[in-house]
Order: structure tokens, then C-alpha cells, then sequence
């Protein structure tokens, strides 16, 4: 009898404790990523240089390359800059744009990409995606997953606490995500994979049920774990389908239409995944994400985060054109302008003030 099986993309490393950064070196050592010393270590200006200055003495062989922003250009001059040497790894060290930097700066130049976080804010930590600016808006470039992610809950601590937040309404906005890949398969067919739905939806699931906050050592250890879960789940399918339905629709729509106001990542996902599973019928379950998602000091209604009425209509609206292809609770009601404000009128009323 045949034994099928398959292999999952993901990550040889994923450290994830207070104190993490600083054994570095011998994680990767002992783990035979680079048992030389011999990195590419992509920081930024701001916190990575603070922690170059204290990481750089246990990594004598490593070479330091400062990422200026997060856009296309800016990776790719980092490849140019890294192609002459002859590193084990890149490393990213720092927030997304960082690690998106590295990540596609790896890639182009055929190196592993160890990722690690200084800040909770997004899914993207652990994601086969680079997110980079360029000449037309902001793209996304398929990259091989981190071979390893070192997460350093004491340096986590220390960032601004809208950065967990952030990654707080991400990781939740998978529970909606998932509710939307399956109606999309209801509907029109579309192909789940399993796998990659169980990983999505239960990461979303531990922080949603996590009875800690944003301070607590132990709910940052399952807000990352769910981060990094939620990015090998897009691994295992293959796109961002596992996280990424009406939420991130509305929060794309926000993102084109108010480039200049546009609130933090997970915040728009967060309220949007509240919205949209009011929209598909689970008003109870909109309302528990909701009263978590204000727990954590999160927004849920537009005007907490300096939109108005009109402006939130107009975002859902023009959501579904963020994502041609995309089938999720949006495209399935198709709704009108009055049926928008009509819905959320009730909504505002399920959730409570």
C-alpha cells in the first residue's frame, strides 16, 4: 500500500523567547546554517543599528548593509551590494520593510534568508511574499520561506505597542480569511487546501481565545507563533488565500483610496474582519472579535481611525476591485451603497459601544 506524502515549506529555526538574539550566532552555528560566521546582515537606520551595536561582537564575520526604505530599488541594490561576498546567509534584522528587503535581496542572489523580527506588526515575518514599494504602488514578489526566524521577546517588548496590536488584527483576520475561502469553494468550486486552512484559522483562533494582553510574555509568545504559522500557511497553499479575504480587501481599498491617512496594516484588517463576519450572517462572532480586538486597544468602527461614514462606504465599495479573481463575502453580495450603510448601521449596534 502506497505511503503519499508531501513536504511542507518551512523554516529549519524558529526561535522564539526572551533573549533570542543574543545566541544568534550559535543557533545558527548549531543548526549548520552558518557554522563560519559569514552573514549579510540587513539593518535599518533606526532600532537595527541600535542592535548591530549590541549583537556585532558575537559576530565578528558578519558584513553590515543599512536598507534605506522599503521599495524595490532598495532591494535590489542590496542584492547588487551582497553578490560580491561569499556569505552563508542574508540576514534581515528589524520590521517588514527590512526583512521584505532581505528577502528578496536573498532570493536574487540564490542564499537562504533568516528572518529576525524586531516587531510584531504583520504576517509577513514567515510569508514566501516580499512586499516592496515601487513606480506603480506596492507589489508582491514570490520568495523562498526564511530557513530560520529568530523572534526575541525582550526586543519585541521594547518596540512601540501598536506594532503588536497591528499584528494582533492580522493574525485575527485569518478566522475571516478562512470564512471566505470556504465560501468561495461553497460558491464557485475554488480548492481548499486543508492543511493550510487548520494552520490559518486555529493561529487566529490562539489569539483571539488568549485571555492575556500585549504586555504578557506568554500571549507575545502565541501572537508569534501564530505570525509564523499563519506565513507557512501561505506557504503550504501556495498564495495568501489563508489570510487574506474581504479583510484585507477593505484594507487594500483604504491603503489606494487614502494613501496619506491610511491607518496600520493590521488595524484595517482587524476591522475589517469584524465587519465582514457581520456581513456573512456571524453576528455573534463579529461581535466576541470585536469586544477582543477593542480588549487589545484595537479599532473596530472607521471613525477610530479618522474615517467617516461616507468614506468607509466608499472603501467597502471599491474593495473587491483590490483583488481581481478574489471571491469572498464582498463579491458573493455585491452590495450597494444603501445596503452598505444599512449593514453597518446594524453592526454598530451588534458590537456595542
Amino acid at each position: 500500500m502506497p505511503v503519499l506524502t508531501r513536504l511542507i515549506p518551512s523554516p529549519v529555526v524558529v526561535d522564539i523567547r526572551p533573549g533570542a538574539l543574543d545566541d544568534l550566532a550559535s543557533v545558527l552555528a548549531d543548526e549548520r546554517v552558518s557554522q563560519s560566521g559569514r552573514l549579510a546582515i540587513a539593518v535599518s537606520g533606526g532600532s537595527g543599528a541600535r542592535l548591530r551595536e549590541r549583537i556585532a561582537p558575537s559576530l565578528p564575520g558578519a558584513s553590515w548593509y543599512e536598507v534605506g526604505g522599503g521599495t524595490i530599488d532598495d532591494a535590489v541594490r542590496l542584492a547588487s551590494d551582497i553578490k560580491a561576498g561569499h556569505y552563508d546567509a542574508v540576514v534581515g534584522l528589524g520590521g517588514g520593510k527590512i526583512i521584505d528587503c532581505a528577502k528578496f535581496a536573498a532570493a536574487r542572489v540564490g542564499l537562504p534568508l533568516v528572518a529576525v523580527a524586531t516587531n510584531l506588526a504583520h504576517d509577513g515575518l514567515c510569508s514566501p511574499v516580499a512586499t516592496l514599494d515601487n513606480d506603480a504602488g506596492r507589489g508582491s514578489y514570490g520568495v523562498p520561506n526564511p530557513i530560520a526566524v529568530i523572534i526575541d521577546l525582550d526586543v519585541i517588548r521594547e518596540a512601540p505597542v501598536r506594532f503588536v496590536r497591528s499584528g494582533i488584527g492580522d493574525a485575527v483576520s485569518n478566522i475571516s480569511a478562512v470564512a471566505d475561502w470556504e465560501l468561495a469553494n461553497r460558491v464557485n468550486g475554488e480548492k481548499i487546501d486543508g492543511l493550510a486552512a487548520a494552520m490559518a484559522r486555529q493561529a487566529g483562533e490562539a489569539v483571539l481565545r488568549h485571555p492575556g494582553g500585549v504586555g504578557d510574555d506568554g500571549f507575545l509568545q502565541v501572537l508569534a507563533e501564530s505570525l509564523v504559522l499563519t506565513g507557512i500557511a501561505m506557504s503550504v497553499s501556495g498564495d495568501s488565500r489563508p489570510s487574506s479575504g474581504a479583510c484585507h480587501e477593505i484594507n487594500h481599498a483604504f491603503d489606494l483610496l487614502y494613501p496619506k491617512r491610511a491607518a496600520a496594516h493590521g488595524e484595517q484588517c482587524g476591522l475589517g474582519a469584524a465587519f465582514a463576519m457581520y456581513l456573512r450572517g456571524a453576528h455573534e462572532e463579529s461581535a466576541y472579535m470585536a469586544q477582543v480586538l477593542r480588549r487589545h486597544g484595537l479599532p473596530v468602527l472607521p471613525e477610530e481611525i479618522g474615517f467617516t461614514l461616507d468614506e468607509f462606504v466608499r472603501a467597502v465599495e471599491f474593495a473587491p476591485e483590490t483583488r481581481p479573481g478574489r471571491y469572498t463575502i464582498l463579491e458573493h453580495l455585491d452590495l450597494k451603497t444603501n445596503q452598505i450603510k444599512d449593514i453597518y448601521a446594524d453592526y454598530v449596534k451588534a458590537i456595542g459601544s
